[in-house]
């Protein structure tokens, strides 16, 4: 994916998380998309039915100094764009054929992963996987799908010998949370970002002073605003369960991305850890 489709990924994905008129300006542009580069200020104002402050306010929002800069960058997402691209996210539909469905599928988890890849922030990824090399210890926390990510987590650094929990219900994330100390990492998984069980937990381990790494949809919640570390990820708006997939499809690759770059940092202290519990498991198998 070119780097200048991130300001529609962006838009979207930061869309629930605007004020009301800025999320006017958002709805327009998403569903006029051909003809907003033709568009001025002005322009853009009166289609959305908004304010020139408010597209200027929105193009702030989105992390551009001025409406030109945005716009820019809009077309350059635009022209590298082909006409499947557009409109690649497929919600699933009562009576789809099973081949259908699995087209689809697999296109939105396909396209969750290269969403993610360009919201990402390398340098933060950078400072998690600093953060959990060095690190005492590892908790990680999530509630229902994100909870799964958090056991595939747990499995992957436990591999390699790194103390790592997963905590996937509201009571012994309070627990958890609350034993944490300086040494300590905590990842926090929400696609939402706003998930109770989860801010309350992370509050804790805010005042206990562990280091704080969140995996979440990329836009303003509270829980990427008060961690540490933020790794975004991008899922599709759609209504279905598909969205769910293709957001567990997103987190599982950035555990991936954590897990790889810890074990590549300290590959040759990990090695013989990955080597006995591999030969523990195949001798298992051939019995």
């Amino acid at each position: 994916m070119a780097i200048n489709d991130y300001v529609l990924i962006k838009i979207r994905d930061m869309r629930d998380s605007l004020t009301p008129v800025e999320k006017m300006v958002a709805d327009y542009i998403l569903n006029h998309l051909e003809e907003i580069p033709l568009l001025s200020v002005k322009e853009l104002a009166k289609q959305s039915k908004t304010s020139d402050a408010s597209v200027l306010r929105f193009c702030k929002a989105m992390g551009y100094s001025g409406y030109r800069n945005f716009i820019v960058s809009v077309s350059a997402s635009l022209g590298s764009m082909d006409d499947e691209q557009k409109d690649r996210y497929t919600d699933i539909q009562p009576g789809d054929s099973l081949s259908t469905i699995i087209a689809n599928i697999s296109l939105n988890n396909s396209k969750s992963i290269e969403d993610t890849l360009s919201v990402i922030d390398r340098e933060q990824v950078e400072r998690a996987v600093e953060a959990i090399g060095k690190c005492k210890r590892i908790a990680l926390f999530g509630i229902g799908a994100s909870g799964l990510v958090c056991r595939d987590a747990e499995q992957k650094f436990s591999r390699i010998n790194k103390i790592c929990h997963a905590y996937t219900d509201g009571h012994s994330q309070l627990t958890a949370a609350t034993l944490l100390g300086k040494n300590d990492v905590a990842v926090f998984i929400s696609n939402s970002g706003s998930t109770s069980d989860i801010l309350e937990a992370l509050d804790i381990a805010v005042k206990n002073g562990c280091t704080t790494v969140s995996i979440t949809k990329h836009s303003k919640s509270e829980l990427a605003e008060k961690t540490d570390i933020v790794l975004n990820i991008s899922t599709p708006e759609i209504t279905f369960r598909s969205g769910a997939m293709g957001s567990r499809i997103a987190m599982l690759t950035v555990v991936d991305m954590l897990f790889a770059g810890v074990a590549s940092a300290e590959y040759h202290h990990v090695k013989k850890y990955l080597t006995m519990t591999h030969n523990v498991l195949a001798a298992k198998h051939r019995k």
